[in-house]
């Protein structure tokens, strides 16, 4: 249906006001085009220090393009040169770019959050992360349908931010045989020693999920720390049943690292899971 005509005069005049206004300018940036001016599209939002020639940038002060969590992970699954990877939550991409750095074939990264998978895409036009494909969407949808199978799974800081933890394990058994983790997991007694933590956890469960009987601790973000879940509450989970769970579907090979009880966001560990069969010795 037709606008009558001083209805249309009114949404047109209302549209060069909105044009003609002094705090338009805001959305043009100024200056010689830089690295900085696309860095400052999420100014004060990064985690992320940026790696040399990159470092002078102002960004975060995390060193997630180096981090000895993964340079580890890349040891022990003997090296990734020529494989398929799937990241979850690569945050910024600071381990996209070390898998990159260890001469991957391709990264599927799938990021969630919308402003950090923003982020992502100014990182990889930064650095450059020519193997890397960044995706937004939630990975759990993902995995529930039927991707493809990758060489090896990067999962670093997102199984504490899932319902249902053992879910994503479940999921992830199905689409690789080697797999590195890295969590925040329940431990009553260190938590004893950081009451911010603790006074997030709101109850216990017990739950079974194909087959697999184990415990779930609620966390409540509650504007807690980091980029939180899609969710208001997640569920953290016991380390050892972590392990189990893994164990269950079919990962036969678990090395950890990096335990540290003490983490001030909460008990944390890195482990790396393989699925060793028979007929490969």
């Amino acid at each position: 249906m037709r606008l009558p005509f001083h209805a249309t005069l009114s949404r047109l005049r209302r549209q060069l006001r909105h044009f003609s206004s002094p705090l338009n300018t805001a959305q043009y940036v100024a200056g010689v085009p830089s690295p900085q001016n696309a860095i400052d599209l999420f100014k004060g939002e990064w985690w992320s220090r940026f790696p040399a020639p990159f470092d002078g940038l102002r960004t975060g002060d995390v060193e997630t393009f180096d981090d000895p969590r993964i340079a580890w992970a890349i040891s022990e699954f003997g090296g990734v040169a020529g494989k398929s990877v799937l990241e979850l939550g690569p945050l910024e991409g600071g381990h996209s770019y070390m898998l990159e750095r260890a001469g991957i074939a391709s990264i599927i990264a799938i990021e969630a959050h919308p402003r950090a998978y923003l982020r992502c895409l100014v990182a990889k036009e930064i650095v450059g992360m020519p193997h890397t494909r960044f995706l937004c969407g939630d990975f759990i949808d993902y995995l529930r349908a039927s991707p493809p199978r990758f060489d090896a799974v990067i999962a670093s800081g997102v199984l504490y931010h899932m319902t249902n933890p053992v879910e994503l394990m479940a999921l992830l058994a199905r689409v690789t045989d080697k797999l590195f983790l890295w969590t925040h997991y329940y431990d009553a007694e260190p938590l004893t020693r950081n009451r911010e933590v603790a006074s997030r956890f709101s109850g216990e469960t017990r739950c079974i999920h194909e087959g697999f009987e184990h415990r779930l601790f609620r966390y409540v973000y509650g504007g807690s720390f980091g980029i939180g879940g899609p969710r208001a509450f997640s569920n953290w989970m016991l380390r050892d049943e972590i392990l189990d769970a893994l164990g269950l579907f079919g990962f036969n090979m678990i090395r950890t690292a990096f335990n540290t009880p003490d983490h001030p966001n909460g008990p944390s560990f890195a482990l790396v899971a393989e699925r060793f069969k028979p007929n490969e010795a």
